[in-house]
């Protein structure tokens, strides 16, 4: 029973993968393009209706200056690394949101949106532009490496693997069924799914500074962000329970690979 189940599910997932062109890492894509372009949209629609729009016509041009910058700069990578197709799910809008809070997010499809805590962050000048240049290239370097794509295959993958151990375990007692589903539980939630958003949280990162660089911003700015994130933090999260990787190993990985970055993309 289990060989059954087992082998066509290695054939589904063989067909299934497909690469991140910029870093080369295989990533598993078990739903469609028009599925996330969809479901990304109506998400971002619904949000749309209850966000309040900042009314700082300085600063929303501020922010949509950047990121039409990022934007053009994320195209000039879809074409060289081949994927020009993918062009037409692209519909970018940029909007600056009315909250305090330390974020900003590119939809699928490249709906963009930054908020004023994250501005505020940044600060002003030349090295404002380029902190939020690395962020907002962080952000569409997730819609761009696919990853919200990826993270909806792998809760399917989680999905038919819970089905996977139930056919396994028929038969047995109701209690060793249950402990089954418990320990998988916990192995997919600290061993699968949370490092692999900080595999996630890590190449956005990488993808981020290469768009910023692109773009013609300093990407050594991204290390000063993270450093005032740090600063502004007030959880302690152990890292193996978190979703996104530490301050200091972001800093570290950017300080890495910064210099790589910017001999290659750089403006000679």
């Amino acid at each position: 029973m289990r060989k059954a189940i087992l082998l066509p599910l290695c054939g589904i997932l063989l067909a299934a993968c497909s690469t991140v062109a910029l870093t080369g890492r295989k990533q598993l894509n078990l739903v469609s393009e028009s599925e996330i372009l969809s479901a990304s949209l109506t998400e971002y629609q619904s949000y749309m209706k209850t966000a309040k729009l900042s009314t700082d016509a300085a600063a929303t041009q501020r922010v949509k200056t950047i990121a039409q910058r990022i934007a053009a700069a994320a195209e000039a990578y879809l074409k060289a690394t081949g994927q020009e197709a993918d062009l037409q799910n692209y519909s970018w809008e940029f909007n600056l949101v009315n909250d305090n809070q330390l974020n900003a997010f590119c939809m699928p499809g490249g709906k963009i949106v930054v908020y004023t805590g994250m501005v505020a962050l940044a600060g002003a000048g030349s090295e404002g532009d380029s902190e939020l240049a690395a962020v907002i290239g962080h952000e569409v370097g997730h819609a761009i490496a696919k990853h919200g794509q990826e993270r909806a295959s792998q809760q399917m993958l989680t999905s038919l693997g819970s089905q996977i151990l139930g056919a396994a375990t028929a038969g047995k007692s109701q209690q060793v069924q249950q402990a089954v589903a418990v320990a998988y539980g916990m192995g997919t939630q600290y061993g699968a799914l949370l490092p692999f958003s900080r595999k996630h949280e890590l190449e956005a990162d990488y993808i981020g500074i290469v768009l910023a660089t692109v773009a013609g911003y300093d990407a050594n700015a991204a290390i000063n962000l993270w450093q005032k994130m740090q600063a502004a933090s007030t959880t302690s999260t152990p890292e193996f329970a978190s979703t996104h990787p530490s301050s200091d190993k972001r800093i570290s990985e950017l300080q890495k690979n910064i210099p790589a970055v910017k001999a290659t993309y750089g403006k000679k």
